[in-house]
């Protein structure tokens, strides 16, 4: 027989019930809920993801045939139904749980950063993924013909190594527009692929005095301020080179100097160019 607290129940003791409830009221979460509050919410749908569910009915069918153990795990004292809990997820604030969420990841990085690392800084990569959804249930996620889909923007904090920020999107939406939901900080450094090549965006960076590295996409029409080749570098840097753009367009969009380095790269077998 059990003794002690459920392993769930020690878990939520870490987390910081008196944040939540504050964020609660800050967005009237729990007015005229007499049961079922936000932190019980909270709460199911923690279990549901540790428990690997796939579906509310799943999620509901297990909590069911735990009921006699529900109040002890942080439930409460109601019966849960799939109805209830899928109103609950449509109706009440989301911007309760996303608080939350921003509040935790907080934590997380305080507890994670290491001052071991050489250089000072935060240091951001940001790339998108995409979800698949079932076209008939999610309308509103037309992505394709006969497919529909979401996309999730993260900025990942390579030290740490925890998502810092995170934007959900339509899958149709080009990846560069979410370049705009970034919540920039000075003195960052900002990791990006080929696919966010905006010229005009990577310069609000350099405004806002933050620093980005990115891979350099097509032919760039420049003339090269200072650098020479380095072929006998023993990090495998082929150039480093400050240069200015010379394209009509270009030169509008990005009027500073650049700095260009391009590598080997021993895993690829390529030749790859970068832009910071």
């Amino acid at each position: 027989m059990n003794s002690g607290k459920y392993v769930f129940a020690q878990l939520i003791e870490f987390l910081p019930q008196k944040t939540f409830q504050r964020i609660v009221m800050k967005y009237q979460g729990d007015k005229y809920i007499k049961s079922f509050s936000c932190w019980n919410q909270l709460l199911i749908m923690m279990f549901g993801q540790l428990a690997g569910c796939e579906s509310l009915r799943e999620l509901v069918c297990i909590i069911s045939a735990h009921a006699p153990k529900t109040y002890h795990l942080g439930f409460g004292k109601s019966v849960i139904t799939r109805s209830n809990l899928a109103k609950a997820n449509a109706n009440r604030e989301f911007n309760i749980f996303e608080e939350f969420a921003y509040k935790m990841i907080a934590i997380a990085q305080e507890k994670r950063i290491s001052k071991d690392f050489e250089i000072a800084g935060r240091f951001y990569a940001f790339d998108s993924t995409t979800i698949d959804l079932c076209l008939s249930l999610f309308w509103w996620a037309s992505f394709r013909k006969t497919k529909g889909g979401i996309k999730m923007h993260t900025l990942y904090d390579v030290v740490t190594q925890i998502p810092a920020f995170l934007h959900i999107t339509e899958a149709k939406v080009h990846d560069m527009n979410a370049m705009d939901e970034i919540p920039y900080e000075p003195n960052a450094y900002y990791i990006f692929d080929r696919g966010y090549f905006d010229l005009a965006r990577l310069f609000k960076i350099d405004i806002i005095g933050s620093n980005f590295i990115i891979r350099e996409r097509g032919k760039l029409q420049y003339e090269i301020i200072e650098g020479e080749d380095l072929l006998d570098s023993s990090d495998n840097i082929i150039y480093d080179q400050t240069i200015r753009l010379t394209g009509q367009q270009t030169i509008k969009k990005y009027p500073i100097l650049l700095r260009r380095v391009g590598y080997y790269s021993v895993e690829r077998s390529t030749r790859e160019l970068s832009l910071t």
